[in-house]
């Protein structure tokens, strides 16, 4: 499906009166889900919700030859536990969110903690895509919307600016259409740091951040050692992504899938965002959980040294390296 044929549906949407980007909502109450044995359980941040260490990745349900197997594998995911989904706006032309709003009928909604991402650095761009996404979704309320692909320097600047996106988020979170607001990025840890500063500065606190966290990124422009300790100061839930490198990090043969999954899970993150396309990559992320236990220092520092030369030039993390992953460099349009 083209995206210009969601564009021409979906209705225009005007800009809601200026929001300042220092208003905050009171707090928004955590829900309360079911929770299965066979997943780990964490708090997001300090908002008080308790989600699934594990997350199903939005990009990923959206690969599948027919909507039913992508229904079918969120299904399998929900009913065994998993309560985090990930998606975004420009997945797959928007097929993941309309998949993932046809999977989310029938009671399935009120089983997880729903999280989407804009590309709009705009109040209007960022309302035009929220509107679209409600409506594949198909649902009312959004729990979790980042701002997506904070990759250049001055997207902070775009995004925090007079007329920016981060009014129509304050907007949209105090009209109830979404509960918590974060931002995304995987290109240098020195992006997200201005973007968490320029949030200060504004007086504005994110709920989330989420960034790549992986066996590899300890030993090149590291978001680990950069920017979570930021963020767990701030009291910011940390969202992993990138485990396996999309992935080429398992290319790299330095690292085995549950390794990669169990080194992601010792650290202080709330949830690592995992691409799961088939049901064997869904049991290989159940077997990770149920068999986690905490990597001691000493089995931390022999998988980061094994890593440790194939990772020095970020050639198996080209979500850094590489304008390959980013959309929005690709489809400047959808900024605004």
């Amino acid at each position: 499906m083209d995206r210009r044929d969601f564009l021409k549906s979906a209705s225009a949407v005007g800009v809601s009166a200026a929001v300042p980007a220092n208003a905050q909502a009171a707090p928004s109450s955590p829900v309360k889900r079911p929770e299965s044995p066979n997943m780990i359980y964490r708090e997001l941040g300090t908002t008080g919700e308790r989600v699934s260490a594990i997350g199903l990745g939005g990009y990923h349900l959206g690969k599948q030859p027919e909507a039913s197997q992508s229904i079918n594998l969120m299904h399998a995911g929900i009913d065994r536990g998993i309560t985090f989904l990930d998606n975004c706006w420009d997945y797959n032309d928007g097929i993941s969110e309309v998949r993932m709003g046809q999977a989310l009928r029938n009671g399935y909604r009120e089983k997880v903690f729903l999280m989407t991402k804009m590309d709009g650095r705009t109040a209007v761009e960022y309302n035009k895509q929220l509107e679209q996404s409600l409506g594949r979704l198909q649902t009312d309320m959004i729990d979790l919307v980042q701002f997506h692909e904070i990759i250049r320097m001055e997207d902070p600047d775009r995004i925090f600016a007079s007329g920016g996106a981060i009014e129509a988020a304050v907007a949209a979170r105090q009209a109830g259409k979404i509960r918590y607001i974060g931002f995304t990025g995987h290109k240098d840890p020195a992006v997200h740091l201005r973007m968490l500063e320029t949030a200060q500065k504004h007086s504005f606190h994110f709920d989330t951040v989420q960034m790549p966290i992986n066996v590899m990124d300890a030993h090149f422009r590291s978001f680990t050692k950069e920017v979570m300790p930021v963020a767990l100061k701030q009291g910011i839930g940390v969202l992993a992504m990138k485990t396996f490198g999309d992935p080429y990090i398992l290319k790299s043969n330095t690292v085995q899938p549950i390794e990669a999954l169990h080194y992601g899970l010792t650290l202080p993150v709330s949830v690592i965002i995992t691409g799961i396309d088939t049901t064997q990559v869904l049991d290989q992320a159940f077997e990770a959980a149920r068999t986690f236990k905490p990597l001691d220092q000493t089995q931390i520092a022999s998988l980061l040294a094994r890593t440790a030369t194939a990772a020095s030039e970020g050639k198996f993390e080209l979500f850094k390296t590489t304008s390959h992953y980013d959309g929005t460099a690709q489809n400047p349009k959808w900024l605004g």
